[in-house]
């Protein structure tokens, strides 16, 4: 892992029992932050910058894929633009509403953020940290 990489998790996967279907969902929204296909196994696909970040996959053992409560993955975007890009994308290619762009003050001031399911059921988020105005939201707290 390079010293740039300031994730702490390597990957994150999530099932699927339709795959193709999630498959193409997520070559559709990914884009959207500059990631790409990175590998591709037999009921896996992998999606990255760089290297295989975020997988897709059915489960290996065999047992139905199962969507978790209170559980959500949120993906990094470089801009505000880039988290209404993948919204967009994301409900073109299936995804259900759970959050329109925009900033939630209650994360921070410099959150920006949009939640969708997918169509397996997942909860993603694209956010971007806008660290800009979250300084102008210290200097001016009306903002």
């Amino acid at each position: 892992m390079s010293e740039t990489n300031k994730s702490i998790l390597p990957h994150v996967s999530i099932g699927t029992n339709d795959f193709d279907r999630a498959a193409a969902f997520y070559d559709k929204v990914m884009p959207t932050l500059g990631c790409r296909r990175i590998e591709e196994h037999p009921g896996a696909v992998a999606y990255g910058k760089e290297s295989p970040e975020f997988w897709v996959q059915v489960p290996v053992n065999g047992h139905p894929a199962m969507i978790g409560n209170g559980i959500h993955i949120s993906f990094l975007a470089d801009s505000a633009a880039s988290v209404n890009a993948f919204h967009a994308a994301a409900l073109e290619a299936g995804a259900m509403n759970e959050g329109e762009p925009g900033r939630r003050p209650h994360y921070g001031p410099a959150y920006y953020g949009c939640f969708v399911h997918d169509p397996d059921g997942h909860k993603i988020e694209a956010m971007y940290w806008d660290a800009e105005a979250g300084l102008e939201a210290e200097t001016h707290p009306a903002f």
